[in-house]
């Protein structure tokens, strides 16, 4: 993770940075930024981890308005696009001085954050999309896959920030960013699956599926999410990274675009329709890791694994 020291060897001042949101994600983000000398202004709706970043340095301010007028630098990170529109439109973007830059990190429709770019400009502001990836571990180590669509200066003048959150990789033209995450949302939605159908399958056959999943880790098949959603699994941990509600709502977000492009996902299709149906079993399913999809594989095969004993 980069580091920065304010003003020295004659680089330049770091921006005041504003970030709205300090939640699950917000908050590791913030912790970072504060570890590395970034004057920062933080706000969230829910004030629960606002207390906390006060006493490592940020300054909390009392509306998404007030953080923004502060800020010579904005980041969103929130829930999902209705609540960015709002957050910006019903103050944010007012507040803030003219031609101050926006980052968005939220998940977003493509279709969104074209449009709060078209209202930027028209406000003399800027505003980039550039969604992430690795969940609140990914968060909290400063290894974000950051997706970021908008004009390459720009993006190399928020660059210094966000090299503190991770790699940071242009993508194309605004939206693109969210379309990189689909794309991202899509291969995890289907691999999750595809981790949890194998470990199934080694159980439901007599095989030890901690030692089945050791023995092909390293293969041809070795992923992250073997890594780390596949010892999830295992130990059955359902403690969120990301939630079986995110996953969902982006499949259907990947869906929807797809659809409008006309690309045929039909294995994203069927991951979807599991995470729905899984879901749908009890309301505080969709708290749960993503992983916990595993749940549902098994019950449809007949399988009972008795929670707190692993696999």
């Amino acid at each position: 993770m980069a580091a920065f020291s304010r003003g020295s060897s004659g680089s330049p001042p770091l921006p005041h940075l504003a970030l709205i949101g300090t939640g699950r994600m917000g908050r590791p983000v913030a912790e970072n930024l504060l570890r590395a000398g970034v004057p920062l202004t933080v706000y969230n709706r829910s004030a629960a981890s606002l207390a906390a970043l006060g006493e490592l340095g940020a300054r909390v301010a009392g509306s998404a308005a007030e953080a923004a007028a502060e800020g010579e630098l904005i980041i969103t990170l929130l829930p999902q696009g209705g609540v960015v529109t709002e957050v910006l439109l019903g103050g944010a973007f007012a507040a803030a001085r003219p031609g101050t830059l926006f980052v968005d990190m939220s998940s977003i429709h493509p279709a969104t954050a074209r449009d709060l770019g078209a209202r930027a400009v028209a406000l003399g502001l800027r505003f980039l999309d550039a969604p992430v990836s690795g969940g609140t571990v990914g968060a909290a180590r400063g290894e974000l896959a950051i997706m970021a669509g908008g004009p390459q200066e720009w993006i190399d003048e928020a660059r210094p920030v966000l090299d503190v959150l991770g790699r940071v990789t242009r993508v194309g033209p605004l939206g693109s960013g969210q379309l990189a995450k689909l794309v991202n949302q899509a291969i995890v939605g289907v691999t999750i699956g595809a981790v949890a159908e194998g470990l199934t399958l080694a159980r439901a056959g007599g095989a030890d599926p901690a030692q089945v999943r050791e023995a092909i880790l390293g293969g041809f098949c070795q992923s992250r999410i073997l890594t780390e959603h596949g010892a999830r699994m295992l130990e059955r941990n359902f403690i969120p990274g990301g939630t079986v509600a995110t996953q969902l709502k982006d499949l259907d977000t990947v869906l929807e675009v797809a659809a409008e492009v006309g690309a045929a996902l039909p294995l994203t299709a069927l991951a979807r329709q599991l995470y729905a149906e899984y879901a749908a079993g009890d309301s505080g399913r969709t708290g749960e890791d993503h992983s916990a999809l595993v749940r549902h594989i098994e019950a449809l095969s007949g399988l009972l694994v008795e929670e707190g004993t692993g696999m």
